[in-house]
């Protein structure tokens, strides 16, 4: 817990020395001495408009500022479908993975091998947003998700062998971690923009989502279901981004280093791994409603520490060592523009990611494709 929280502060120190270093190379003398800028309000309130309405993907988050005094609400979709096992960089089978130890051997009722395995799991993602243009160079934004997950499992019978017993499946759904957070832009003026965000995910959604489960002997048991089946981290984490982009005609260019860090243990003994990701990205104005994004993102999720006690059966879902790992993914995605119409000044946009490598701890469900939509709108 300690190094988790050490490194949080010295990346919270890190970003905000750099914010403060870039924001005092780029403040003109005159401003420096306390005089007033060349640049007039309104010219600096129609360049935080322009840089607003700026193309790029819909699932970079903390591209934008908003005027001061200025509202966007949004809805955003998301959907993330996983079927098959991975160890590492080689896909295994349903059959295989029981030849694997069971972490919870030798307790009672509990075989040497695994006996639950996933198949198939689904995610859907409903994220409300509202954000707000405290200043011309600070925008503050919430976000509220509700959280939908489904899952098949096969159950094997006996404590080994590769008898099928039968499949079960199992949901939860309700509401995620809040988050709040602040963009403030570093670089603001000419061509090239440079944002850093701040977010604090709050442990608002559960972590003792329970439900029915085939068990090898043949019950049908209620538990706790495994990590990836809750719907929040139940730790305050700490979100970091700092985020480039360039304009050059039609086209628009950005790169993204972002992370989560877990701020130390939830209330059932666990965290969730942290983690890091960049991604890098190319769009293109095709016409003046409609762009046309490119992105390809690489992520690393360090496994679970800790244990939750209530959370114990021969499946891989249960073992907190069995969680994480390393992925790249390409997107390709637009963003709409109406010109005219009832549409008119509102922006829906749509991303589709396929994961085109993956390292992962395990056995664990590897991720098949996901799918975005979003709709903003400035008042």
């Amino acid at each position: 817990m300690k190094h988790r929280r050490l490194n949080a502060l010295c990346l919270s120190a890190a970003l905000l020395l750099c914010a403060a270093t870039t924001q005092a190379q780029m403040m003109p003398p005159e401003d420096m001495a306390g005089q007033k800028s060349a640049m007039s309000h309104k010219e600096m309130g129609h360049g935080m408009s322009q840089m607003m309405q700026g193309h790029g993907p819909i699932g970079v988050m903390g591209r934008h500022l908003l005027p001061k005094g200025k509202f966007m609400l949004g809805y955003r979709y998301g959907h993330m479908e996983m079927n098959g096992l991975r160890l590492g960089t080689t896909d295994i089978t349903a059959d295989q993975a029981t030849t694997f130890p069971n972490r919870f051997a030798g307790m009672p009722g509990m075989p040497p091998t695994l006996r639950v395995i996933p198949l198939d799991m689904s995610m859907d993602m409903h994220m409300f947003s509202a954000m707000y243009g405290l200043s011309d160079t600070v925008t503050l934004m919430a976000m509220l998700p509700y959280i939908e997950k489904d899952m098949t499992a096969i159950t094997y019978q006996g404590p080994v062998g590769t008898t099928v017993l039968g499949t079960s499946k199992r949901n939860s759904e309700g509401i995620g971690d809040v988050r709040l957070g602040a963009t403030m832009g570093l670089l603001t003026k000419g061509p090239h923009k440079l944002n850093l965000t701040m977010g604090l995910s709050l442990p608002t959604g559960s972590i003792t989502e329970r439900g029915q489960m085939l068990s090898p002997m043949n019950m049908r048991p209620t538990r706790r279901l495994a990590y990836a089946m809750q719907l929040g981290s139940g730790t305050f984490d700490l979100m970091p981004a700092l985020t480039y982009q360039t304009t050059k005609g039609a086209f628009s260019y950005g790169a993204q280093l972002r992370g989560t860090v877990r701020l130390g243990t939830n209330d059932e003994g666990y965290a969730l791994g942290d983690e890091a990701a960049v991604t890098a990205w190319a769009s293109y104005k095709a016409a003046p409603w409609v762009s046309l994004s490119g992105r390809i993102e690489a992520s690393r999720v360090d496994h679970i520490s800790g244990m939750d006690r209530n959370i114990m059966m021969a499946g891989p879902g249960s073992d907190p060592l069995s969680y994480g790992g390393d992925r790249v993914t390409v997107f390709a995605g637009a963003d709409f523009s109406p010109q005219r119409g009832a549409l008119k000044g509102h922006k829906i946009g749509l991303e589709l990611g396929v994961p085109i490598y993956q390292d992962l701890n395990g056995p664990m469900l590897k991720t098949d494709w996901m799918l975005g939509l979003a709709w903003r709108k400035s008042y």
